[in-house]
């Protein structure tokens, strides 16, 4: 009897091992993308990518795109898409550096700043369910009336936020802690925190489930019982929640806000959720391997520059590792609708 129960035991554990490789392909694929991209750059310039200030740097703003391509992946679960998220950013920092510069002060700015992205969000949201927009052009065209709002009401002009360098509120949101003798971003925890709390969402609650459901086939989910018009509504007011997040950060970051705030994230941030093996036509998706992701291509750049490659290879390189990830994981997970 103990003979026959090792056997069963020493059988069970390939097949579990054999499933856990079948369910993670994706995110296992996309970090051995970054592991050999990252011994890539590290055999072309060891003195660069073994110093520890290297990681400090990237880690300062690689923390916006963790936070970005969380509820991307949801979006796009869902078997949508949101090109607005840039220009949400820029009204949300836009409402938290007013709130900041006036007698309001940084929290109520931060509560402001949620409030416009929840609420641009939800302008989305019913543009594409109820009134039946095309979210890929109807959130095109919100970016472009945002970043307008944003140019016409600052006139270009910046704000300065200087003033919060020495505050509490500063240290808490973007200062750095000391960890075995290396300072580290704090925002870098907010963004993991960030993420942590997007993979509890998508794999284990109510709402990640009918995101799924949604994006498979929507008029199975609504004849499941499924909500489907206030499943993608909440999935828009999620990215305008993270946008608005982001973009405090970013503005803290750099002590000013710009009417600029959150051009840059456009390409990187859906490069970043693709080259982590969510694919593009809805119903499957993994938040792991688009953080994964955000790593891969926050990396780049800083690791072309430390290589010996101009400014100018970047945006060559970005295509190339995107290209090749889709190649990885088309061929790495059978084909499921």
């Amino acid at each position: 009897m103990a003979t026959e129960t090792s056997q069963l035991v020493t059988t069970s554990r390939p097949a579990t091992r054999a499933l856990y490789l079948s369910k993670n392909r994706r995110p296992l694929s996309a970090l051995l993308i970054f592991v050999l991209l990252i011994a890539f750059f590290i055999f072309e310039n060891p003195k660069v990518f073994l110093n520890p200030t290297l990681y400090t740097s990237v880690f300062t703003s690689l923390p916006l795109s963790v936070i970005l391509v969380v509820p991307l992946v949801f979006i796009v679960a869902a078997g949508e898409i949101d090109l607005s998220f840039p220009s949400i950013i820029g009204v949300a920092a836009w409402g938290f550096a007013a709130c900041a510069q006036s007698s309001l002060g940084p929290v109520v700015g931060l509560g402001v700043a949620i409030l416009l992205g929840m609420l641009a969000g939800l302008v989305n949201g019913l543009l594409v369910t109820k009134v039946g927009l095309s979210a890929l052009v109807s959130t095109l065209g919100m970016n472009f009336l945002l970043r307008g709002l944003i140019q016409m009401g600052t006139q270009g002009q910046g704000i300065p936020l200087t003033f919060l360098r020495d505050t509490a509120f500063y240290q808490v949101m973007v200062g750095k802690i000391a960890f075995a003798g290396i300072l580290f971003p704090v925002q870098m925890i907010w963004g993991l925190a960030f993420a942590a709390v997007g993979w509890w969402l998508f794999n284990r609650s109510q709402f990640g489930v009918h995101i799924c459901c949604v994006g498979d086939n929507s008029e199975s989910a609504r004849e499941m019982g499924i909500d489907v018009d206030r499943t993608k509504i909440m999935g828009f007011v999620y990215i305008g929640i993270a946008c608005a997040f982001a973009g405090v950060l970013s503005t803290l970051i750099n002590n000013t806000f710009w009417p600029t705030t959150g051009d840059g994230y456009l390409l990187a941030a859906l490069a970043a959720v693709f080259v982590g093996g969510t694919p593009t036509w809805g119903g499957v998706a993994t938040i792991t391997g688009a953080v994964i992701g955000a790593f891969i291509v926050g990396f780049i750049e800083t690791g072309l520059i430390s290589s010996g490659f101009t400014g100018f290879y970047t945006q060559f390189f970005y295509g190339v590792v995107l290209i090749l990830s889709l190649v990885a994981h088309r061929f790495n997970q059978q084909k499921r609708r």
